[in-house]
């Protein structure tokens, strides 16, 4: 298996087939198109032509280069044509026996040192090569979509594959500009091992009516940095793609995070499998377009400020960052904002730390002097509750420990007067318990704001079954005059973003714990394949592994699913006093400032 991987052949000229042939023709490689559909194979060229014309006009190539990368893909019908090639890269339709139809044919043709690779991204590569003549040179080479842009090349060995193959492909996929990650063969390998379990949980909650499309898509892009919402991908991979990965992952599995939800079966069979039938969770102007269109789903805006109470201003109780962050954010929207803390000092502490986060902006030239001193002065340091007193919304962001929280309420409750809005800040902790602990629950909301909360543009609206109308009207108000966007999420564990985070997060230390793939192969894997701004364990030494694993614990104990118990690696860490990068070391070590 020395033989230098020069002709290779890609058998399936659909989009992904198409883009692995671009990408290889483009580094210099002879390339062999199969496909039994005439008309597919003229498509492949038909995109081929129009990529590297695209690539001359923004000068990427020139028109030299293009004509010699258009003479190194040739098209054919007859799996014949890949008599004479080095590696043979399958990538047909994702089922067993079309695979391994095309792997029993391909045992008759190519030389017995020709490496094959499936591009699989569900099936077991174990299984379609043990029907092989030859399984030593059989592995998984997984590209993502669309595969001239996407750096991560998954390589993956069965228990047969020979080493010296999968040194050939590895060395290949560095030469072509990827990021190789070597890893085993299980269903959904690294990438789409954690990504579908992360949209099947999104599907769930929108099937159980929990939150709307729009508001689980917006909540995980702007909650999580990520490039597109879970129900908008789901349309974008195809809707039976997805089904059909989780039903590999299930079966290898059995965890019932990977049962595919009923509603992928139920949209599958209807023939609403997403962008390509022009309607999957949204609805598309024609079959292919990106852009969704308005349907009888999509929510109607409210008239401003329709129903709502009038809110002038605002109490903020507590004395930590995300206090002082989201009474920074009031005050810039021209609220009058009360800072109450245990003490005076501590109010006063947290004020100057505003006025430190103003003076940033202003030094970067996001506002004028004149703005942050008008906004500086909207900001009143208090040393006591009893300064919320004619507050017309208070905010609690205090530690997140539900009887600190409701002493905090039972305490609001006697000072704020009557028809204030009362909304908790926390992310894990029941809204209906802080409401409770008053004599008025139908003033109580959660507010749930992200760290660091002048930055961050997300705001989970979390109404509880006693929550007035008015009241979820005048936050989802407040929450738009202060230049957030509101998602409405009802009073359950996790509300959207840490209901669908943690799970995924949980489920990538359960890779490492399984020895399946690294630390860095699996935050690599997630940056370059799924377009997450930070690898899973990136963002868990940042969160710190205490506070993910308190959440993981929240989690676990409200929907008592086996598959959301706390990984015994991340409770291992905690316990050892490994917390993160605050601790100096978590999953990875860190140096102390």
């Amino acid at each position: 298996m020395d033989t230098p991987l020069h002709t290779i052949a890609v058998v399936g000229l659909g989009t992904m087939g198409t883009g692995i042939a671009e990408v290889l023709a483009r580094a210099g490689r002879e390339v062999i198109g199969i496909d039994i559909s005439a008309a597919a194979a003229r498509q492949a060229v038909v995109a081929l032509e129009a990529s590297t014309a695209r690539a001359v006009e923004r000068e990427r190539i020139t028109e030299e280069e293009r004509r010699n990368t258009l003479a190194r893909f040739r098209t054919f019908s007859d799996l014949q044509a890949a008599a004479d090639a080095d590696l043979v890269i399958e990538v047909v339709s994702e089922s067993y026996e079309a695979k391994q139809q095309v792997f029993r044919a391909l045992d008759g043709i190519v030389r017995p040192t020709t490496i094959v690779a499936t591009g699989t991204n569900a099936l077991s590569v174990t299984r379609l090569a043990a029907d092989s003549s030859h399984p030593e040179r059989m592995l998984g080479l997984h590209f993502f979509n669309p595969a001239p842009a996407m750096k991560l090349v998954e390589v993956v060995s069965s228990v047969l594959t020979a080493p010296a193959a999968v040194e050939a492909v590895t060395s290949l996929a560095r030469e072509l500009g990827k990021e190789p990650v070597a890893v085993g063969d299980r269903p959904g390998f690294v990438a789409d091992g954690l990504l579908f379990g992360y949209l099947n949980q999104a599907a769930a909650m929108y099937e159980a009516k929990y939150a709307s499309r729009e508001d689980i898509d917006a909540a995980m892009k702007l909650g999580c940095g990520l490039p597109m919402g879970p129900l908008a991908l789901l349309d974008l991979i195809g809707i039976d793609t997805a089904r059909t990965v989780l039903d590999a992952m299930y079966s290898a599995s059995r965890d019932r995070l990977h049962a595919p939800a009923p509603i992928l079966k139920q949209l599958s069979e209807a023939g609403l499998t997403g962008r390509k039938a022009g309607r999957g969770f949204y609805t598309y102007a024609a079959p292919g377009a990106a852009i969704p269109v308005p349907d009888a789903l999509t929510p109607q805006p409210a008239a401003e400020g329709a129903g709502g109470r009038e809110v002038r201003s605002v109490g903020v109780a507590g004395s930590g960052t995300m206090a002082s962050g989201i009474a920074e954010v009031f005050a810039k929207a021209g609220y009058d904002v009360v800072l109450a803390a245990r003490s005076l000092e501590k109010a006063e502490t947290a004020k100057s730390r505003i006025t430190k986060s103003l003076s940033r902006s202003v030094d970067k030239g996001r506002m004028t002097a004149e703005a942050r001193d008008e906004a500086l002065g909207r900001i009143t340091p208090a040393g006591s509750l009893d300064a919320f007193a004619d507050v017309d919304l208070a905010v609690e962001a205090v530690a997140e420990d539900l009887e600190i929280k409701q002493q905090l309420f039972a305490t609001l409750d006697k000072i704020c007067k009557e028809g204030a809005v009362l909304a908790t800040t926390t992310s894990s902790l029941p809204v209906v318990a802080c409401a409770r602990a008053t004599s008025r629950p139908q003033d109580v909301i959660g507010m749930h704001f992200f760290n660091p909360a002048p930055a961050m543009k997300l705001v989970e609206v979390v109404r509880t079954v006693l929550t007035a109308d008015d009241v979820h009207a005048t936050v989802r108000a407040v929450t738009a005059k202060i230049k957030k966007h509101p998602v409405d999420c009802g009073d359950r564990a996790g509300f959207i973003v840490n209901a669908l985070l943690f799970p995924y997060l949980n489920n990538a230390i359960k890779m490492v714990e399984e020895h399946y793939a690294t630390l860095d192969d699996i935050d690599a894997a997630m940056k370059l394949g799924g377009g997450y701004p930070m690898g899973p364990f990136e963002l868990l030494d940042v969160v710190g592994l205490d506070v993910s694993l308190a959440i993981e614990k929240v989690l676990h104990r409200e929907f008592r699913d086996p598959g959301l118990a706390p990984a015994p690696l991340l409770e291992h860490l905690v316990a050892a006093g490994c917390l993160g990068r605050k601790t100096g070391r978590g999953f990875r070590e860190y140096a102390r400032r």
